[in-house]
């Protein structure tokens, strides 16, 4: 264990001497020690690899003009917009009503669709062949996706979505639990960046949940929602406001849970990393490149650690998702006393 530890420790310093700009500001501010700790988990207009950053094309609607740039400086150039603190302006004052450009978050974030779709399509192919359907899966990499598709499908799906209906929201809870690890994993490189550390993207996650359970829910579940069958008619005027509050509040807490911790991980890392510089800048060079090696074997062991917790929170969303769809699923079999009455009174007889 100490010598894979060792090994992630020199692989990280080596990572961290390519691309310093991980634990550094960039250059350009020209402010000495400065930690950019929350940029690093933050959207950017640039893509950011090891060797440097691909500055990446901006879209804008202005007083409903369209404009488009390569990037952020040719906008600038360009003498119609100017850099504020908000973001970019039109130079004569007016706001950008509509931002359409393609920032790092959205590369990851199609990155993430397209290894799910390519790993889905070729899994599937395989098993067409029946590679899988008719003999046993072949290979390290069918057999880890049929382990994660199983696993999905038997104990999340069958297990919280009634039965004959788990079967059509399988896809859906395997798609999701694949993209949400992918974009977590992706946070753990280096030059990389967590498209889950955007609420805008975990909003959107959360909103297609919602939007399923919605059409999933049966009269039963709307009954429960607006007329509470078996409750006194006045307690309604209480119990719906706060049963229709609940609709949005659940895909609210998805949302902010998987948010919440992905970025909440990237800035302890970063921080972490940070306190060299910090350390270097208080009691001098020598100190705080010793204590670096302590920082940096502590910020290996959090990577497991993160690791494990991006996997984690792609399970928790895709749980709690078949959660949602299947109690709105369910159906409810509720009896009157008319009905009770008279079943006793066949019990009776």
């Amino acid at each position: 264990m100490s010598q894979i530890l060792r090994r992630v420790a020199v692989a990280i310093i080596l990572l961290l001497v390519v691309n310093p700009t991980v634990i550094a500001a960039d250059a350009s501010d020209e402010q000495e020690s400065e930690i950019d700790v929350v940029g690093k988990a933050t959207n950017h207009d640039y893509f950011e690899i090891p060797f440097g950053k691909i500055y990446l094309p901006r879209i804008l609607l202005a007083d409903g003009q369209w404009y488009f740039y390569s990037s952020t400086n040719s906008a600038v150039e360009s003498g119609e917009f100017v850099l504020g603190e908000e973001g970019l302006v039109r130079a004569d004052g007016v706001p950008v009503r509509l931002d359409m450009s393609i920032t790092s978050h959205l590369i990851y974030l199609w990155f993430g669709l397209l290894l799910t779709f390519f790993i889905t399509i070729w899994a599937g192919k395989r098993y067409r062949h029946g590679v899988g359907s008719k003999t046993e899966p072949k290979g390290a990499w069918q057999n880890t996706f049929e382990v994660l598709f199983v696993f999905i499908r038997d104990d999340i799906a069958k297990e919280f979505i009634p039965h004959g209906k788990h079967e059509k929201y399988v896809p859906y809870l395997y798609s999701i639990f694949m993209l949400i690890a992918f974009l977590n994993l992706f946070g753990l490189l280096p030059w990389g960046a967590a498209a889950t550390a955007n609420l805008t993207v975990t909003a959107i996650l959360a909103g297609i949940t919602f939007a399923l359970t919605q059409l999933a829910g049966t009269k039963d579940y709307w009954a429960h929602v607006f007329m509470f069958p078996g409750v006194p008619g006045w307690s309604r005027f209480i119990l719906t406001p706060v049963e229709f509050l609940g609709l949005f509040t659940k895909p609210f807490a998805l949302a902010i849970r998987l948010f919440a911790n992905m970025l909440s991980g990237k800035i302890m890392i970063v921080s972490i990393l940070g306190l060299i510089f910090i350390f270097s800048d208080l009691f001098g060079a020598a100190i705080g490149v010793g204590s670096g090696v302590f920082w940096v074997l502590l910020t290996a062991a959090l990577y497991f650690l993160k690791a494990l917790v991006a996997l984690i929170q792609a399970y928790v969303f895709t749980l709690l998702s078949a959660v949602f769809i299947g109690m709105a699923a369910e159906e409810h079999h509720h009896h009157d006393e008319s009905s009770v009455a008279q079943t006793k009174e066949v019990e009776l007889q």
